[in-house]
């Protein structure tokens, strides 16, 4: 399986993800430029975290217009497989990929932390190797990373199930203390319609690893991996 990672002006997670899929999990993976609107020989696109173009304007909002967004737009219509992380769901969001915007966290702080999400979904490609519930340890690092979307857009995510992973203590429980920016119902991760494309706010490329703490993100790559190994794509390419 051939990975894409997503390099913009900014990014500074694109070898913490190339390090994960290809020294820790034997794939293949190339650096894509984001000037590059050719991305056929890719079989999974990665939109690592950072700081795309110094996250001038707003997160997400300049890198947006960036040649390869419309490869990899395309790239998801057709079915691909699509993560992206921290800034990489920012940037999503702002391609009108997901749902919904990023906001200050609540308390206006930079927050890098270790955090607990709980799986709200294990039927999507990026989950697909976890159980129902299951808490993952995984860290946050961002100052925009409140995520918000109107009431009637809430309501249709928990609806479809397209939230699929949630802030939550140790235990997995849900509450406002263990929400460590204000996400609109302590949401940390959801995916679009078609199920291909996933946005997270939490690192799983910084929980790969026992000498990072948690190997708790593996349950994610692993996760694509076999869904790109079984199926190919969400959607027949």
């Amino acid at each position: 399986m051939r990975f894409g990672i997503i390099v913009f002006p900014g990014s500074n997670c694109d070898r913490d993800c190339w390090y994960v899929v290809t020294q820790g999990l034997g794939q293949d993976a190339r650096f894509v430029w984001h000037q590059e609107t050719d991305i056929s020989d890719i079989d999974a696109v990665m939109l690592p975290g950072g700081f795309s173009y110094g996250d001038y304007l707003r997160v997400g909002a300049i890198a947006r217009f960036s040649p390869v967004m419309n490869a990899v737009r395309r790239f998801a219509e057709d079915g691909g497989l699509v993560i992206g992380i921290c800034n990489g769901f920012q940037i999503l969001v702002e391609a009108q990929m997901l749902p919904g915007a990023f906001l200050r966290n609540a308390g206006l702080r930079f927050r890098c932390r270790p955090t607990f999400i709980r799986v709200e979904n294990n039927a999507t490609p990026f989950t697909v190797l976890c159980r129902p519930g299951q808490v993952l340890q995984i860290p946050i690092a961002h100052a925009d990373g409140r995520y918000y979307a109107d009431e009637a857009t809430l309501n249709q995510l928990e609806k479809e199930g397209r939230i699929v992973f949630r802030y939550c203590d140790p235990s997995g429980q849900v509450t406002e203390s263990a929400n460590p920016n204000g996400s609109a119902r302590n949401i940390a991760g959801l995916i679009n319609e078609t199920g291909n494309v996933l946005g997270m706010m939490p690192h799983p490329e910084r929980a790969s690893s026992k000498l990072l703490g948690s190997e708790d993100g593996l349950w994610i790559w692993k996760s694509l991996i076999h869904s790109f190994q079984t199926c190919g794509s969400v959607v027949p390419r």
